[in-house]
């Protein structure tokens, strides 16, 4: 059970520097069957790519000429990835010496899409249907393990099949970051596949600190657009989808300016009434019957 390890970067050159060093350690141990180390430049103008050249030469470099966003970046690795199963990290992520020993026996079962690494100060996610829509909220931190609502693509680990099979991330929808990986994660719940959150699998991660360097304010819009687009395409319910219309109204009564993020997700109108008609289509769990999974 070769494993692949994929990290996106752009303008990462600090980040890299400072965390590939634990991520060959990592490699070396033996319990985490690590084959290969691939990373993605999606486009950096740093010294991101001269710094693997010289310092990382046994690491596989892949270039986009352009920077195509996050899930664009992962899709890439993905596909040029040989493991059979792929294990996202971002690059402000550093892991243990052992951090996949724990997580990697779950994929005995096949029904077991993907795993979540344990973050410090994060435990398995919950996924509420709430006010009309989706969100998710951090569980309890503990020592057991626990059926998860999602697996972040920042650090996580991927039956690379069943990623095939899903089409990767929706990086046309939902580019360039930003409810990408629950998406996903959401699509291989409703098709009847797991996912588990692995308490002894650790890593640290400083949150957000590969996007510090751009636009807080457009990033907490797209953020919103790709929560609205996520639900549209997704809460395929019809009793569930009438209380979300019902909340969205709601919500544009109490913040009138959230029609401006209204407006964003409907020029992705076209490609979201595709994607939907898609989902209802394969889909064998109910939405209903996933929030039911969860509670805190």
């Amino acid at each position: 059970m070769k494993v692949s390890i994929v990290i996106p970067n752009f303008n990462g050159e600090d980040l890299l520097r400072e965390n590939i060093p634990f991520i060959l350690t990592a490699r070396d141990c033996p319990g985490n069957d690590i084959g290969e180390i691939i990373v993605v430049d999606d486009g950096s103008t740093d010294e991101s790519v001269n710094l693997l050249k010289k310092n990382f030469p046994d690491i596989k470099l892949i270039k986009h000429r352009i920077n195509r966003g996050f899930s664009a970046a992962v899709n890439t690795g993905a596909r040029f990835s040989k493991g059979k199963l792929i294990v996202l990290l971002n690059s402000d992520v550093r892991p243990e010496k052992d951090f996949l020993v724990a997580a990697l026996p779950h994929f005995e079962n096949r029904k077991v899409f993907a795993v979540s690494l344990h973050e410090k100060g994060y435990g398995a996610a919950i996924g509420i249907f709430k006010d009309g829509f989706i969100v998710h909220e951090p569980g309890k931190e503990d020592s057991s393990k626990h059926l998860t609502f999602w697996v972040s693509g920042g650090s996580g680990v991927f039956r690379r099949d069943i990623w095939m099979e899903l089409g990767g991330m929706d990086e046309k929808l939902l580019s360039p970051a930003y409810w990408e990986d629950l998406d996903l994660c959401y699509r291989a719940l409703k098709r009847g596949y797991k996912l588990i959150w692995e308490p002894n699998a650790r890593v640290s991660h400083e949150h957000e600190s590969t996007i510090s360097k751009l636009s807080t304010a457009r990033f907490r819009r797209i953020k919103e657009r790709n929560q609205l687009l996520f639900v549209w395409k997704n809460l395929t319910s019809l009793s569930l989808f009438r209380k979300h219309v019902s909340g969205l109204f709601k919500r544009l009564v109490k913040s009138p300016g959230y029609i401006r993020i209204v407006l964003m997700a409907l020029g992705k109108i076209r490609d979201v009434a595709r994607l939907r008609k898609k989902e209802k289509k394969e889909t064998r769990i109910s939405d209903e019957a996933i929030f039911a999974s969860f509670t805190k």
